[in-house]
């Protein structure tokens, strides 16, 4: 004989209770969804933000159900309300509902080759502090050199909040293999760093800090931007890498470390590159090989090879020439490899690349169109970044702010 099913007193409530709650979150989260989503669709002149009304549209809530929810938005500082403006019917002025300004932040770190940053972004995507600093990190100690990052951030943090902003947490940017799983830096030729917890060394305390690819992050970082869904982002520093994004998101696949253009061998016979392979594509197309292959320092700023280029006649001008567009080349052929693999048809040109953009994209492009089976089907778009400089950053504090928007009840 079965044995009755023992319940203890209330726990239908409870369970009621809880289901209760997760509809509420989740509806909480579509309301946000809708008006950051609005914030961030581009709007015809005249147009006006969604007010209450244009929500419970869009969402399919009750206005009664979305006017709670928006009042339980603004007292979190996720969002707030516009002047109101005159309704096109009769009836009562629209309040337009936006992205809090200057209330929760995301912070966006980064260690390259040669330089340090910090930037705080706002839920409306404002920059309301920044500070970076240069330095050779070549072969460096990682130990003191995310502890000089830590320092430069923890002083950037403590103006924000000083400010009334609550930091809802950063992201980490490194130019290397970082374990998606585990937030673990694998190896970063460049830094010559490997196998390291980066996050301790920060001595950021409670401050939650995720580490990602430096290329990921910037290629999440053009998303604001007027691009297709579906892109590969090259970033091109020292050091080359990748981002796959692939309907919206980025595409990590088991432990995140695809993305590794500049490793891509070009030239078996090539020099040796910092990974220990030969021929790789860093070694053609990175920041150093080019100005050194343009006759200029390895350390010498971009802008003193660009002013050559613009240049009129001379030989130092041809040789800067000539280094592009063999760095041009190689890097068409080793895109034309990961478009065939990935069938990506826009790639976006990001880091020092964007502003050599005019130089490298037509042997970019020659070599997409002989390389590509379905080039001439469906002939690849190449274009220029849009985030602008340290975009890596940009998208860092992106996807802290992301995370706030799609877990919106954990802010009141």
């Amino acid at each position: 004989m079965t044995e009755p099913t023992t319940r203890s007193p209330g726990a239908a409530d409870d369970a009621s209770a809880s289901r209760q709650h997760t509809l509420r979150e989740r509806n909480l989260r579509l309301v946000a969804r809708a008006i950051y989503d609005a914030a961030a669709a581009p709007r015809s002149p005249g147009a006006v933000p969604p007010s209450r009304a244009d929500v419970a549209t869009a969402t399919g809530l009750t206005r009664a159900t979305v006017s709670t929810l928006v009042d339980r938005l603004l007292v979190a500082r996720l969002v707030t309300e516009l002047a109101p403006v005159p309704a096109q019917r009769a009836g009562r002025p629209a309040v337009p509902l936006v992205p809090a300004r200057r209330t929760v932040v995301g912070v966006g770190l980064e260690v390259n080759v040669d330089y340090l940053g910090v930037r705080v972004l706002d839920l409306a995507g404002d920059v309301v502090a920044e500070r970076v600093g240069t330095g050779s990190f070549h072969d460096s100690d990682p130990a003191a050199v995310l502890a000089r990052l830590g320092a430069l951030a923890s002083d950037v943090v403590a103006g924000v909040q000083a400010d009334g902003m609550q930091v809802a947490g950063a992201r980490l940017a490194l130019p290397g293999l970082v374990d998606a799983r585990t937030g673990e830096l694998e190896v970063a030729p460049n830094l010559g760093w490997s196998s390291l917890d980066p996050v301790p060394p920060l001595g950021l305390g409670e401050l939650p800090v995720v580490v990602a690819n430096e290329a990921k992050l910037a290629a999440l970082a053009e998303l604001a931007g007027d691009v297709p869904p579906s892109f590969l982002y090259v970033s091109g520093d020292v050091g080359i890498g990748g981002g796959i994004v692939v309907d919206g998101a980025l595409f990590l696949a088991e432990r995140g470390w695809n993305g590794e253009i500049g490793h891509v061998v070009v030239d078996p016979a090539g020099p040796r590159c910092t990974c220990g392979a030969y021929g790789c594509l860093e070694q053609y197309a990175g920041k150093e090989a080019i100005l050194r292959a343009a006759g200029l320092e390895a350390d010498a700023p971009l802008d003193s090879l660009v002013a050559l280029l613009r240049d009129d006649d001379g030989a130092a001008v041809e040789q800067a020439r000539a280094a592009v567009v063999r760095a041009g080349q190689a890097l068409g052929s080793a895109l034309a490899d990961f478009v065939n693999l990935t069938g990506v048809s826009t790639v976006v040109l990001g880091g020092v690349y964007t502003e050599l953009e005019d130089w490298l994209r037509p042997e970019v492009e020659a070599g997409l169109a002989d390389r590509v089976l379905a080039a001439p089907f469906a002939p690849v778009v190449v274009r220029a970044a849009v985030a602008g400089e340290h975009a890596a950053l940009t998208g860092g504090a992106r996807e802290v702010l992301r995370e706030v928007v799609a877990d919106p009840a954990a802010w009141g």
